[in-house]
């Protein structure tokens, strides 16, 4: 059975307002940009990022565990993890490496949060190169890794005495400026048909009681 009718079979358990609200969302979603965060060892922390991707529209989170694993906060989360794909790299000598040899072979370039001597203000960011966005441990920041090979640092203003907003205030902070200049521009930034067929897929799977063994049923069949 090819996508397209197995999507039909799907939509046949799903509500016309919940297709709706799928059409909905995913007109306004994106992989133009891209989210990754580094060993972050408060959990609570990495779950609000991707429940922050999620409200404005990044498809993608992207989690480099090396020393601290990354265990989901649901009551942070508020389910945002059935909606956004989560990418973990754990399993290598150098996942920070791993992460971003396939960020920059899907063409993204690295965006490191970090003041630098080369940093941009966030506000003046440009926003047409596809751009993967890096935030560090809460402690230490950024690893060497990262800061040797990004391509691009923007700093986050900032007007008081502390050096540094929580890792989920700047993902926050950096999405908000970052997607909404883009959506005001004329840059192709929505999924493409075959990603957006995908995802409708996806999420029908994800709300139908017993989606897995129905979608094994139906993909079993012949067209």
């Amino acid at each position: 059975m090819n996508k397209e009718a197995l999507l039909i079979e799907l939509h046949k358990f799903l509500s016309p307002e919940r297709i709706h609200r799928f059409e909905s969302v995913l007109a306004n979603r994106t992989r133009h940009f891209t989210v990754a965060v580094e060993n972050i060892f408060q959990s609570h922390n990495a779950s609000a990022v991707m429940r922050t991707c999620d409200c404005f529209g990044v498809q993608d989170l992207h989690v480099i565990a090396n020393s601290n694993k990354y265990a989901l906060s649901k009551d942070v989360a508020m389910g945002a993890e059935k909606w956004v794909d989560m990418h973990s790299y754990y399993e290598k000598e150098n996942n920070t490496q791993n992460c971003i040899d396939q960020l920059k072979a899907q063409g993204y370039q690295i965006v490191a949060t970090s003041p630098h001597t080369n940093d941009v203000l966030l506000p003046e960011f440009d926003v047409s190169k596809k751009s993967a966005f890096f935030f560090g441990t809460e402690i230490t920041g950024l690893s060497d890794v990262v800061l040797d090979q990004a391509d691009a640092f923007v700093r986050i203003p900032m007007y008081g005495f502390t050096e540094s907003y929580n890792i989920s205030v700047s993902a926050a902070l950096v999405l908000h400026d970052v997607v909404t200049r883009l959506k005001k521009s004329e840059i192709n930034w929505a999924l493409s048909h075959e990603e957006l067929l995908d995802k409708r897929i996806d999420w029908a799977v994800k709300s139908i009681r017993s989606g897995p063994q129905i979608l094994k049923q139906l993909t079993a069949q012949k067209c």
